[in-house]
């Protein structure tokens, strides 16, 4: 009930009085919204202030420095991992347990305070809670035990619940939002359709990818019907990171490249538009960037699916690649070649600077990143020298 509607008595020393009604002039009433509104404004922008760097980069508030973190930050170049895999032996074991999942999230962030904290797991996990059972073995990498063929196989998919299947993500993903807190952003990620697909049919990793495009090029259809199951999957996990912390999701599909652009407008662009979509529909403050690895011939493409954020890989250049994918249209990772780590001090500085430079000269929002994941073996001080120029480039350049 209104406050104006309301007319209660009170006894004051005996006598009962009427409640005085109070019904604010239009004056008075203006005066309080104006007065909430600019407090409202005030909280938000101090609350907007307080985030961390990377997602106040990808709103293109004024920031001294681009954002860094790197892809496969976490794992097996590090000797702090390398000591954990001899207690816990297995990738499903680490990645799937909730504290140990955290703790390989935190090692480069207690190391090197990227300023992105991505989760410790693998594009496979939520494949198992579909009905599609896998490993990820030393040495072999996945192995999809009943490799998906034909449209009946397709039909027995099941629809992913994430909190019944994977809860251990949305746990991790918690876990890592109280431990950071704002002194950086945590990034979640999914696999993109067309990269899921050739794991699934071709039953593991493949050099020549011959069983997906025989069904790619002989049943159509089949393909097309595992696609979409995974497409909703994918738009379904999204949400799940999202509600469960990740404040920025990553888009993996790393064999994309191995499509010819004529096959890519057909059997990956459309449902990386797709989840694109819905995913922006559900969370509409979700930064989402698109990663596919050796895409030097899919930049407008990539462009196309409509993703918050282009993560360039080291194939291209960066003016060129941010040219090619409509400039300020979007914001722009990457893509420093990862194998520059191996380098000298002096050649990693040169590359780091160059690299951030392009992105600030060509005006655009950038995320200081590798254009691939850090490579196997590559030495710590160097990372730890990535991360220091990284962070310090804008009084090198």
């Amino acid at each position: 009930m209104h406050i104006n509607q309301m007319r209660p008595t009170s006894t004051f020393a005996g006598i009962q009085t009427p409640k005085l009604s109070f019904k604010p002039s239009r004056r008075t009433a203006q005066t309080v919204r104006n007065v909430a509104s600019v407090e409202n404004a005030s909280s938000t922008s101090a609350s907007a202030a307080a985030d961390p760097l990377l997602l106040r980069a990808l709103r293109g508030d004024a920031i001294e420095r681009p954002p860094v973190w790197m892809m496969r930050q976490a794992g097996r170049y590090m000797k702090v991992y390398q000591d954990l895999c001899k207690k816990h032996t297995t990738f499903r074991e680490r990645s799937e347990n909730v504290d140990i999942a955290v703790e390989v999230s935190l090692q480069p962030w207690r190391a090197f305070r990227p300023d992105g904290v991505i989760l410790f797991s693998d594009i496979l996990t939520p494949i198992a809670g579909m009905n599609i059972p896998f490993d990820i073995t030393a040495g072999k990498g996945p192995v999809i035990f009943d490799p998906i063929r034909t449209m009946k196989q397709v039909d027995a998919i099941t629809q992913l619940n994430p909190e019944e299947s994977v809860p251990f993500v949305g746990e991790a993903l918690r876990q890592l939002r109280a431990e950071v807190g704002n002194e950086a952003a945590v990034l979640g990620f999914v696999g993109a359709p067309f990269t899921l697909a050739t794991y699934i049919v071709e039953g593991g990793m493949s050099k020549s990818y011959t069983q997906i495009k025989t069904l790619m090029f002989t049943q159509p259809e089949v393909l097309h019907g595992l696609l979409q199951k995974l497409a909703d999957a994918v738009v379904t996990y999204i949400k799940y990171q999202a509600d469960a912390g990740a404040q920025t999701v990553q888009i993996f599909d790393s064999w994309a490249a191995q499509l010819s652009p004529e096959d890519f407008d057909v059997f990956s662009g459309p449902y990386l538009r797709y989840i694109i979509k819905k995913a922006k529909e559900q969370c509409p403050d979700l930064p989402i960037i698109l990663y596919i690895s050796n895409s030097g011939a899919l930049v407008e493409r990539m462009a196309a699916c409509g993703p918050d954020i282009i993560s360039l890989c080291h194939t291209v250049d960066m003016k060129e690649g941010i040219e090619r994918a409509g400039g300020s249209k979007f914001a722009y990772q990457g893509n420093m070649d990862p194998g520059v780590l191996f380098g000298s001090k002096e050649a990693i500085e040169k590359r780091t600077v160059e690299t951030a430079r392009a992105a600030r000269d060509a005006g655009v929002r950038h995320i200081v990143n590798l254009g691939h994941g850090v490579l196997q073996g590559t030495p710590e001080e160097n990372v730890r020298h990535f991360f220091e120029v990284s962070k310090t480039v804008h009084q090198r350049w």
